[in-house]
């Protein structure tokens, strides 16, 4: 009689060089296409020259936090002074979940260790610093601002002032915080896997923490394509169709955010001044244009349109399901207490991570012989930003106010 044959092993997941190269190719290809789309709906291939690739370029590095250095020129006799911070999410969202998927498509039909998937996430990260690098150093551009027929413009051709603004990126930088970007979209990709054979050490991230992050993954993603809905609707009604396709390829996941966290009642201090403004709806740009600083949340939000409050009931609705889910994904035996606090602490965790990559911060001034922005209108400032500590709190009492009755509706079903 012979032997019987050995149980065949599990496949172990050893992907390679040319595996990471396409993942990271694919994903810089997604954002620059989709950063390209949204620039040219909003104007930008009508730039001078060269310049519509470098600003694509540079749109794909701040997509994943980097850093632009604004600078300018005209002459001893004249000043600019210019800063911007703001993150593109629809590129971000575009290129994490690109990366993502690479990242755990060779893990969902084979095992892998601890080691192999750190091996794996090394290789993409070595090509992914050398693709951000490139993009660092091609995202510089230069060009020259028309003062116009005002009193600048008079002043300026007297003088023979021909002043210059650009931008170049601080490249360590940016390659740092890209690389920061890059460890968070694979770290999220890992806690909230389901079908992929990924290490979960500790025990408890397989059963406390997965099943709330990839319910809360899922409550974001639903929110943008809510967001995009909308979006379509508005521009099929209500026309100005170029600079809605631009905001949906640019920031729909900042706004689409933002409501989130509105609707769960956190504020805002935001403004809009000069000819600069947010691509965004009527709205938000009439609560923001004001002298000073104004509060951007469902009180001020509602004194212009009442239809603001369906936030409330929005996120309501999303949470519940959110809880609900990951309540099913959980161990049967976990007691309801201990899902509304995972559901808080993962709820805290997602809008500190939407509040930190939502803000926005922008000027630019032109200053001749010390006179600033003499009739010349070129002078404007864009900000947003949140009041963390009262959102945060606001989001652990909503994960645990949607928690209990989540994982009440799952046991019930559970029973049936």
């Amino acid at each position: 009689m012979s032997p019987p044959a050995p149980s065949p092993s599990p496949a172990t997941a050893r992907p390679g060089w040319a595996r990471a190269l396409a993942t990271v190719l694919a994903a810089m290809v997604a954002m620059c296409v989709v950063a390209a789309l949204g620039l040219w709906a909003g104007g930008a291939a009508d730039l001078p020259g060269n310049a519509f690739p470098r600003v694509v370029a540079a749109t794909v590095v701040t997509a994943v936090g980097g850093s632009l250095r604004l600078a300018g020129d005209a002459g001893v006799l004249a000043e600019t002074h210019a800063g911007v911070t703001v993150m593109p999410l629809s590129v971000a969202l575009a290129g994490a979940l690109v990366v993502g998927a690479g990242f755990l498509r060779p893990l969902r039909r084979a095992t892998a260790g601890a080691r192999e998937t750190a091996w794996w996430a090394v290789r993409i990260a070595v090509l992914w610093l050398a693709a951000l690098t490139g993009l660092a150093f091609a995202a510089r551009l230069r060009f020259a601002v028309d003062l116009g027929d005002g009193v600048l413009g008079t002043i300026g051709g007297l003088l023979g002032a021909r002043p210059e603004v650009g931008f170049t990126t601080d490249v360590g930088q940016s390659v740092g915080f890209g690389l920061l970007w890059l460890a968070g979209v694979l770290v999220l990709a890992v806690l909230s896997a389901r079908t992929a054979a990924v290490p979960a050490r500790p025990p408890w991230v397989g059963t406390r923490v997965r099943p709330v992050a990839y319910a809360l993954l899922v409550l974001l993603l639903v929110d943008v394509a809510v967001g995009l809905v909308v979006a379509l609707v508005t521009a099929g009604t209500r026309g100005h169709a170029a600079q809605t396709f631009a905001l949906i390829l640019l920031g729909l996941p900042n706004l689409a955010w933002l409501a989130f966290t509105i609707g769960l009642g956190a504020a805002w201090d935001g403004r809009v001044d000069g000819p600069f403004g947010l691509p965004v709806p009527h709205l938000l740009d009439e609560v923001l244009r004001t002298p000073d600083v104004a509060t951007l949340d469902l009180g001020t939000l509602a004194g212009h349109d009442g239809r603001v409050w369906w936030l409330v009931v929005v996120d309501a609705v999303l949470l519940l399901a959110a809880a609900f889910l990951a309540a099913v994904l959980s161990p049967a035996a976990t007691p309801l207490w201990r899902h509304a606090a995972h559901m808080a602490g993962g709820l805290v965790l997602t809008v500190l991570l939407v509040c930190l990559a939502g803000r926005i911060s922008a000027h630019y001034a032109l200053s001749l012989l010390g006179i600033g922005d003499v009739g010349g209108g070129l002078s404007g400032e864009v900000l947003l930003r949140p009041r963390l500590w009262s959102a945060l709190g606001l989001a652990a009492l909503w994960g645990l106010a949607t928690g209990f009755p989540g994982a009440a509706a799952a046991r019930w079903v559970r029973r049936r």
